[in-house]
């Protein structure tokens, strides 16, 4: 079992220890791997993946399936409007409200593709302030009227320290800059500075990221998309249009629904924006998968092809105490 030690500071202060963190690139078989992993251990699993936290997009997400869900407690999947700006701060507060909740007084199991939310995870990360939803909506309603090279302007005259470090087209992180010194009145980076404290014992924690074969991988990234629209991946894009959300939120910007909304707006064939998803999905791989070969260090246990997966998850399973 995992504990949750409690450092008397308050809530979110405890630590949860012997938890398992399995990083790893999209389609790669973590998600399976967990499952496994955690019907042995009697287990949870937390989904540690930005995308797969926004309800509608079931399938283009790769979401565990109800089977899957039935096996093992998975927490904080498809629990986050598609409207919502979700962040790295705010999944760690949901993490964190779990942990006091008492919901992972079970083995641990964090599973995702995100490599920030396992940094924040088991670094820390500094505790952003809340924004007010007529700050949020003033500085969205700015970026439509006026662009992200505009609004850059304006950071970089308010805060250029900030500016300096954003390209003038990366709206979604200027208007975030620009959110928080509206909101606190200091700069993004005087917060980014103060970082907070990891919620996993990194002294018990396991750490294991999959690093598959690139052929293999590409193989099930374009078996899977086809399946995807064979389960209705389709009517999902339908029920995402039909809230008219702002096409800078990060749901709107899953893989394969700017594809797929371009093709049945008559921008494309079918054929051809399935083909563009699919070298999306391949080019978003490769990008975590470097990230994860340069950003995670010496205690990550790197599982490549050929070797003894199952020699691996029995000493996970005997660890558990």
């Amino acid at each position: 079992m995992s504990g949750i030690e409690n450092s008397g500071a308050g809530a979110g202060q405890g630590r949860v220890t012997n938890a398992i963190l399995i990083a790893g690139p999209t389609a790669s078989g973590k998600s399976a791997l967990a499952l496994d992993v955690a019907e042995r251990t009697g287990g949870v699993i937390v989904n540690t993946d930005s995308m797969q936290g926004y309800s509608v997009l079931d399938l283009l997400t790769a979401r565990p399936e109800a089977a899957d869900l039935a096996r093992a407690p998975h927490f904080l999947y498809g629990h986050v409007h598609p409207g919502t700006a979700y962040s790295t701060g705010a999944w760690l507060r949901d993490v964190t409200k779990l942990i006091d909740d008492g919901a992972l007084s079970r083995r641990p199991i964090f599973v995702g593709g995100t490599g920030l939310y396992f940094r924040a995870l088991a670094e820390g990360i500094s505790d952003m302030p809340d924004i007010p939803q007529q700050v949020r909506d003033r500085w969205r309603y700015e970026l439509k009227e006026r662009g992200s090279v505009k609004l850059h302007g304006i950071l970089l005259r308010e805060d250029s320290r900030t500016a300096m470090q954003l390209k003038p087209t990366d709206s979604q992180r200027i208007v975030r800059a620009l959110e928080v010194l509206d909101a606190s009145g200091r700069s993004i980076l005087e917060w980014q500075a103060e970082r907070g404290r990891p919620l996993i014992d990194r002294q018990t924690a396991h750490f294991l990221v999959i690093e598959p074969d690139r052929a293999m991988l590409v193989d099930r990234i374009e078996r899977r998309f086809d399946q995807m629209l064979d389960k209705g991946a389709l009517e999902e894009v339908r029920q995402l249009a039909a809230l008219r959300l702002d096409p800078d939120l990060p749901a709107m910007k899953a893989i394969g629904v700017r594809e797929l909304q371009g093709a049945m707006a008559g921008q494309s064939s079918f054929p051809e924006a399935i083909e563009r998803a699919k070298i999306a999905t391949r080019q978003y791989a490769k990008r975590q998968a470097t990230w994860f070969r340069h950003q995670l260090g010496p205690e990550w246990q790197r599982l490549r092809p050929g070797d003894d997966l199952e020699t691996t998850i029995q000493a996970l399973v005997a660890n558990t105490t």
